[in-house]
């Protein structure tokens, strides 16, 4: 997939390119063929992975894109050390595509045309490593039907195969319909050429030239037009002139015009250890030529690029932009003398808020006594004493949920700044009334489920029962479905956010409260809402510590009123359950709701151990649980 075009390995994307694919942003473009072009990509944990997106002549035909979705689903069966897993697709957009991971090596075609002929130790590994991968391909019920040199891919520890399957997407399209045939001439098999039955003998035929070219430097039934190439194909035999006599047997084998004498897989694999003069091969580390290895490093990929910073926080027009204060910030409601101090649990905030969101606050740090009310509850007490303790800020617009921080000393102030905000506290506290104390209880998970309520354009009524009713702005009535609490609150439906591909490694947690939802090592201070462990000795799970999950059933559609009214809730599901696309509900004791959908598990051939799902957020979507 990464051929090189003629401005180098990564190309600019053009101006006919795309720049986004279904949420992964294209950063270069690495070839094209003749199903589609291919791009450079980055998962959202920074892997590269290769886009092909099909060309608009197949997208329009229907019957390509059936095929396509179907061929593409039994290719994410695949998963062998030498093919390229296919880790994502989309059948039904705009302009279908298929991701794959990136494999930062030459194609064969590429090393051949650059460096000339291969030696025949390489061939053989090369050879049996294809072979190695046809018999997962065909084990998954697929036949590759378009085995070539720029189809296989040659990494540091061996080759890829790629693009398996997708030539058969097009074989009924209309294009075909019209005697166009579908796979490279060059390299295709006899009974391909003439229209016949293809078989997984078809891509031994393939692989016996592969072979022959890899150790030739030219194909065995030479080049030109296409009808004089298919006919010495069928008729003729190929010219091994220059073969190595290693290499004889197994490619004059593989190339035998009746499908039935062509060795099988396992035949093959064979023929390579008897020419190498071994009963099992052994990869070396060093398998490729020195020149051929060195076009590895100028493929691999650049770091994932940074994504542009969010624009900075503007303080507010009425106060002096001045060093943000380090002393504790009360509650929206500054509690009652007699509140005892509430004890604070570490917990994420919703995105937006927290230290990096907080705007400069006035210069106030000198320390403040709050003032209790009168007897009446209408004004300040007959005597209000000043002494040295906590900081006192007046009511912020949006209150962070932070963990309150260690006072800093105090510092002097003019006595005229402090009596006017002794003042406004005062006048402030007497109005809270007894009503701070409950929203000092209510602890500072609820604080943060306010404040994102807040930014959501929704405000707080009092009803007749005496709950807090959640009203949008706009004066629309909340939905039914969000009806919930004890208090009978009601919360307006929340916009989702979507986060379509995320790999979570093993021991790695995610918590919904982030924006980007991304994974979070276990020594993170951030809420483990759902995490994902690997077990080689029992089963594999992923759980939650600050919620609940629920495994939706098949079918079951996967909305924000199904995941408010199921109630089969557990902590831990395991993996085994877990089919590509099944969805899971999970809800947060602070009140966010999220619909995980699960997409596969690492190959593997991969050293790490991950698992990739989608992920849809819908925050302040329920009642926080008491006490958050």
């Amino acid at each position: 997939m990464n051929s090189v075009g003629s401005s180098g390995i990564f190309q600019p994307l053009e101006g006919d390119d795309p720049r986004s694919i279904a949420g992964y942003r294209l950063t270069a473009r690495l070839g094209s063929g003749g199903m589609g072009k291919v791009y450079l990509s980055y998962t959202p944990g920074g892997r590269p992975v290769a886009i092909k997106v099909i060309r608009p002549e197949f997208s329009e035909d229907a019957e390509f894109r059936r095929r396509f979705k179907q061929e593409v689903q039994s290719a994410q069966r695949v998963q062998g050390l030498f093919t390229a897993p296919v880790i994502d697709s989309d059948a039904d957009g705009a302009s279908p595509w298929l991701a794959t991971a990136y494999v930062p090596g030459p194609s064969l075609s590429a090393a051949v045309a650059e460096h000339g002929k291969l030696p025949v130790s390489t061939v053989l590994l090369l050879v049996a490593g294809i072979a190695e991968a046809l018999q997962v391909i065909h084990g998954a019920g697929i036949v590759h039907r378009d085995l070539k040199p720029s189809n296989v891919l040659l990494a540091a520890d061996g080759p890829r195969v790629i693009d398996f399957g997708i030539a058969r997407a097009a074989d009924a399209t209309s294009l075909t319909s019209s005697g166009v045939t579908i796979g490279t001439p060059t390299f295709m098999a006899p009974e391909q050429a003439a229209g016949s039955t293809v078989t997984p003998a078809t891509d031994i035929f393939a692989l016996g030239q592969v072979a022959a070219y890899a150790a030739i430097g030219s194909p065995a039934f030479g080049e030109g037009t296409s009808h004089g190439v298919l006919y010495r194909i069928v008729h003729e035999q190929p010219d091994l002139t220059g073969l190595p006599e290693e290499l004889g047997e197994l490619v004059t084998r593989c190339l035998a015009k009746e499908a039935a004498e062509r060795p099988s897989v396992a035949e093959v694999i064979a023929l390579c250890g008897a020419a190498s003069g071994q009963t099992q091969l052994r990869r070396p580390e060093d398998w490729l030529p020195t020149a051929v290895a060195a076009d590895i490093t100028t493929r691999t990929a650049a770091p994932a690029p940074a994504q542009a910073p969010p624009p900075p926080v503007e303080p507010p027009a009425t106060q002096p932009a001045t060093a943000p204060l380090t002393t504790p910030r009360p509650p929206a409601h500054p509690p009652a003398p007699s509140a005892a101090p509430v004890p604070q649990q570490p917990q994420t905030p919703p995105p937006g808020y927290g230290p990096a969101a907080q705007a400069p606050t006035a210069n106030v740090t000198a320390p403040l006594t709050q003032v209790p009310a009168g007897p009446n509850g209408t004004g300040p007490a007959a005597t209000a004493p000043t002494a040295p303790g906590p900081a006192a800020q007046p009511p912020q617009s949006s209150p962070s949920p932070q963990a309150a921080q260690p006072p800093q000393a105090p510092k002097k102030k003019r006595k005229g700044l402090v009596t006017a905000l002794v003042l406004v506290c005062m006048l402030v506290f007497a109005g809270a009334g007894g009503a701070a104390v409950y929203y000092v209880m209510k602890g500072r998970g609820k604080a943060s489920h306010q404040q994102a309520e807040s930014k959501g354009g929704k405000k707080k009524q009092v009803g007749s029962g005496g709950g807090a009713t959640a009203t949008p702005s706009d004066g629309t009535s909340p939905s039914p479905s969000a009806t919930g609490g004890a208090s009978g609150s009601v919360v307006k439906d929340p916009k989702p956010t979507d986060y379509a591909k995320i790999d979570l490694p093993d021991t790695y947690h995610l918590s919904m409260a982030d924006n980007p939802v991304a994974p979070k090592s276990e020594d993170s201070d951030t809420g483990n809402d759902f995490s994902f462990t690997h077990n080689e000795y029992s089963d594999s799970t992923v759980d939650t510590q600050s919620g609940k999950l629920v495994l939706l059933n098949p079918g079951e559609k996967g909305t924000l009123d199904t995941c408010r009214t199921e109630t089969r809730f557990t902590k831990s599901i395991s993996v085994k359950k877990l089919t590509k696309d099944a969805q899971m509900c999970l809800t947060t004791n602070y009140g966010t709701v999220a619909l995980i959908t699960f997409k596969s598990m690492a190959p593997e051939s991969d050293v790490s151990s991950y698992m990739t799902v989608a992920v849809r957020v819908w925050r302040n979507a329920v009642e926080p649980e008491d006490g958050q």
